[in-house]
């Protein structure tokens, strides 16, 4: 009998289908903005990480099409060979300066950091130790590489501390611990300042991934590192990403120059991806401007969150242990998460059901992402709709 080569793909789409935890594709029809055009419906965004609702701020897009008339539309190279453009060497400078750093590396993307740099800073003679619900792209960068694996609890220290004191046993050379900054599934904070203390015993590298705190935590939005009034001589590899807040695209890693001098010589997913377009760069950099002239937005985001969790917490739902404008709506079953989810729709609100695999099978939920651009009439719809929707399903 002859061998289908691909037929399995069809088997094991149609399990997911059967069990509702297959990703159903919106088509977004114009601007990401908090009021958008999807699949032709008009709907309040609530499920988009453009938290600071910058993907349109008119500065932005001027810095764009400034770019394209001066460099062109393209790089043409790696950063390594003949990719790296002025635009590009001054987007480091001042995201460095932005972050308090020595120095900043980007990216093509924060998935491209993690996989790329994270096996690079260790390997067989050495340990790594991770959040037990970190990122999978953190995962991902941990599988690639060979040093010995630990994990501790979710957020608990007591934990971090016994697991370091399991690897000592290992005689490893070198210790990294890893760790999300804000948790993208429950929008809650590692405790990074605990992090620090219990791994310097050690003399350990600490790693954090702020991809959903970059611009949204700190002084400014200037992240979890300054969230905790810490240094990079505390933490040594703070990972972001430009694709969420900053509302544009692409990745990036801030420390040391050290680090940096490191890390373009050997991650690979640096040296071999083409650079960013200059219109991507310049608009970076003039995110970075809007963030240091108009701080507005970011209040603006963290008065917008905490009017959304106090009203779906008030008329019953459970938010979990969201800290962040990162709120999810508990359902448990992914079946219920599912059909908020399109009841949710039909009232003209997006926001997408999370189900397992993404996390476990008991913890479905919507996870709703509050926008600075919300208007107070906006989160009001939405929260009807929500109370309408949950005492129809008998959620809350």
């Amino acid at each position: 009998m002859m061998r289908n080569p691909i037929g399995w793909m069809r088997t094991e789409y149609n399990k997911l289908v059967e069990q509702n935890f297959d990703w159903k594709i919106r088509e977004l029809q114009g601007p990401s903005t908090p009021k958008a055009r999807v699949d032709g419906k008009e709907v309040i965004m609530l499920c988009s990480n453009n938290y600071l609702n910058l993907s349109n701020h008119p500065k932005m897009k001027k810095a764009a099409l400034k770019a394209i008339e001066t460099h062109g539309v393209g790089s043409g190279s790696v950063r390594a060979i003949a990719g790296t453009m002025d635009l590009h060497l001054e987007l480091e400078r001042r995201l460095a300066n932005f972050k308090g750093a020595e120095a900043s590396l980007t990216y093509s993307a924060g998935f491209a950091c993690n996989e790329g740099l994270i096996p690079q800073l260790v390997g067989k003679n050495d340990a790594i130790i991770s959040d037990e619900l970190n990122h999978g792209s953190i995962i991902d960068g941990v599988r690639l590489t060979k040093a010995k694996r630990f994990v501790y609890k979710h957020c608990d220290t007591d934990d971090l501390a016994r697991v370091l004191n399991e690897a000592e046993k290992e005689k490893p050379d070198k210790i990294l611990v890893i760790t999300d900054g804000v948790f993208s599934m429950d929008g809650d904070i590692s405790p990074l300042d605990k992090v620090v203390e219990v791994s310097q015993e050690h003399g350990a590298m600490i790693y954090v991934d702020d991809a959903h705190g970059e611009a949204v935590i700190g002084k400014g939005g200037r992240g979890i590192v300054s969230h905790f009034n810490l240094t990079h001589h505390d933490v040594h590899f703070e990972m972001g990403t430009f694709s969420k807040a900053f509302g544009v695209m692409g990745g990036h890693v801030s420390g040391s120059r050290d680090m940096v001098n490191y890390a373009l010589n050997k991650s690979r997913s640096w040296l071999l991806s083409a650079s960013h377009p200059p219109a991507t760069v310049a608009s970076c950099i003039a995110a970075i401007d809007v963030l240091e002239t108009e701080e507005e937005h970011v209040k603006t985001l963290w008065k917008n969150r905490e009017y959304f969790v106090k009203g779906l917490q008030q008329m019953g739902y459970d938010t979990g242990f969201s800290q962040t404008p990162i709120i999810p709506a508990m359902t448990g079953e992914s079946s219920k998460a599912v059909a908020l989810s399109d009841g949710l729709y039909k009232e003209g609100i997006l926001a997408l059901p999370i189900v397992f695999p993404m996390v476990a099978r008991d913890k479905a939920r919507i996870r709703n992402m509050m926008n600075s651009g919300l208007s107070m009439e906006q989160l009001d719809i939405s929260l009807a709709a929500y109370e309408k929707i949950g005492k129809k399903l008998n959620i809350i």
